[in-house]
């Protein structure tokens, strides 16, 4: 009898002992905590009691947070409550306001676009126009953080603004009840030809998924049968966004993307759902600043061999934060975990602390047009996709086939940085743009027959000339297919919106260009019969 208790007895006693263990390393954890807890507020007690000034308590406790999470990674932040207020306008895809782009010219607020569909555009308020007064009050040499302040408000609130407006006498006067605005992360989408469509994402906010199968359905019906997805510049954000996309080109039952984490909990992996575009040949354009939920998607394309990425190497971001909200409206987000491809490469560059690493990448060069699966890069780990193509990790995605973009020189940059293109083209199209409509129909027409001439050019120059900006016939030349590129965008802004200064854009832009020239390859990769 006492030999069959032995065995239930040792259980009990195990269980018993692994319980008593974890709840004395729980109290010695918490009692660490405490002691530290104890130990900063004796520190900001001390502080604000005995230092030469008076102190801001609040101010220096959040720069205390902000410090503690500085020395975990370069993601692991504070947001204080006007930050965050900000951050989820951006995320939730909606503000409240007037509904409007805006640019400081001059010294003058000037609109570059209102927002599709808000009070603004309603009431007929147009590119170009120069807001002089709000409210009654002068808006000249207004500061650009002081302009949400005096236009944003809520839904159904008013504000009255004073506009001049090129060829009209007097000043215009609209009251506009301010709404509901949307915030666009499908920045353009449109047919390059009768066969390729362009998608052009900027971020993954709440409403990211529904905007991007709205504008593929739209192509879908214009007839396309090729999509470029264009994630340059995209920094990423919610994950349940950028895995619905990825579901939509990568059949059901494959990984997407996966998290490691030292929390079990946190451990997570994501399978496509399938969709709609498993079958549609892709190229996905990327660069530096593509980042996070970016490289999840475009390297979910990439293991899968189920489109080719074209561009610059990704940025790296692959650390998984969760937010922490704080009773002030405050918040702090911490890295739970990092995020991994299907072949398992970690998206997340190296760092130290806040500071990433200063590691040397081999780039093959654009002019070559080289593909970089046939090149031996040392300084990044190798990894096989499902197909048996070699990939690299060490950080970041590295696209198939690198293409990189000439800089501008000198005489260029000093264009962009006095917002020469923006004053130049708003002069032009206020004597030009009746007769520009009356000519181009559509933005590829716009894209394809209207010429930057001389004279235009000539004019330039005269406005460089006029901000003391010295001329440079090289840099001038070097430059000048980026100059006519500039001008002809914002003209189509500033007629056809976003779809046609894109469309314009793509015509002249090397990593489009070549990338849709890689359609054949990509349709081989994929076993798709076309």
């Amino acid at each position: 009898m006492s030999k069959k208790l032995i065995i239930p007895v040792a259980i009990i006693l195990l269980i018993a002992g692994v319980f008593i263990g974890m709840k004395i390393q729980n109290a010695v954890s918490d009692d660490k905590i405490s002691s530290q807890v104890k130990k900063f507020n004796d520190a900001l007690e001390v502080t604000s009691r005995y230092y030469v000034d008076d102190v801001d308590s609040q101010k220096l406790t959040e720069d205390a947070i902000k410090g503690m999470l500085d020395g975990l990674d370069p993601h692991s932040v504070y947001i204080s409550a006007e930050q965050l207020k900000r951050v989820n306008e951006d995320f939730q895809g909606s503000f409240e306001g007037i509904g409007v782009e805006f640019d400081i010219v001059n010294d003058t607020l000037t609109i570059v676009s209102p927002i599709s569909g808000g009070p603004s555009e309603k009431l007929g308020i147009l590119a170009g126009d120069k807001i002089v007064k709000i409210d009654g009050k002068s808006s000249v040499k207004i500061a650009r953080d002081d302009v949400p302040k005096k236009l944003k408000g809520p839904k159904g609130t008013k504000v009255v603004i004073t506009v001049v407006r090129a060829g009209i006498n007097s000043p215009l006067e609209f009251e506009i009840v301010r709404d509901q605005i949307p915030i666009y992360s499908v920045d353009a989408s449109f047919m390059y030809n009768d066969e390729i469509g362009y998608v052009k994402v900027s971020r993954f906010a709440a409403t990211t998924y529904n905007e991007f199968m709205k504008a593929m359905g739209d192509l879908k019906n214009q007839g396309m049968k090729k999509v470029v997805l264009d994630l340059r510049g995209d920094p990423g954000g919610y994950l349940d966004q950028a895995f619905k996309m990825a579901s939509e080109f990568i059949p059901a039952g494959k990984k997407i993307v996966y998290t490691k984490s030292r929390i079990k909990d946190f451990n997570e992996e994501y399978v496509s759902e399938g969709g709609k575009y498993t079958d549609i040949p892709m190229i996905i354009l990327v660069n530096g600043g593509s980042a996070s939920a970016s490289e999840i998607v475009s390297g979910a394309v990439q293991d899968w061999d189920r489109g080719l990425i074209v561009g610059e190497n990704t940025f790296g971001k692959g650390l998984v934060q969760r937010q922490f909200d704080l009773p002030d409206g405050s918040a702090f987000r911490v890295t739970t975990a990092r995020y991994y491809t299907p072949s398992g490469r970690l998206i997340q560059k190296p760092y130290e602390g806040s500071k990433y690493n200063k590691t040397a990448v081999t780039d093959v060069e654009g002019e070559n047009f080289d593909h970089k699966n046939d090149i031996k890069d040392s300084t990044k780990p190798e990894y096989k996709t499902m197909g048996g193509r070699t990939v690299f990790g060490g950080g970041g995605i590295t696209p198939d086939y690198i293409i990189k973009l000439d800089t501008l020189t000198d005489y260029s940059v000093q264009l962009r940085r006095l917002n020469l293109f923006y004053i130049f083209t708003e002069r032009y199209m206020a004597a030009n743009r009746s007769n520009i409509e009356k000519v181009y129909q559509t933005p590829n027409q716009f894209r394809d027959n209207f010429v930057v001439d001389e004279t235009m050019l000539s004019d330039l120059k005269s406005l460089a000339s006029e901000k003391q900006i010295a001329f440079n016939q090289s840099e001038f030349d070097k430059d000048l297919d980026f100059i006519r590129t500039s001008i002809k965008f914002l003209i189509a802004r500033d007629i056809w919106g976003n779809n046609g200064s894109y469309a314009v854009y793509v015509g002249s832009d090397d990593q489009f260009m070549k990338g849709i020239l890689l359609f054949d390859e990509a349709i081989k990769l994929s076993k798709l019969n076309q």
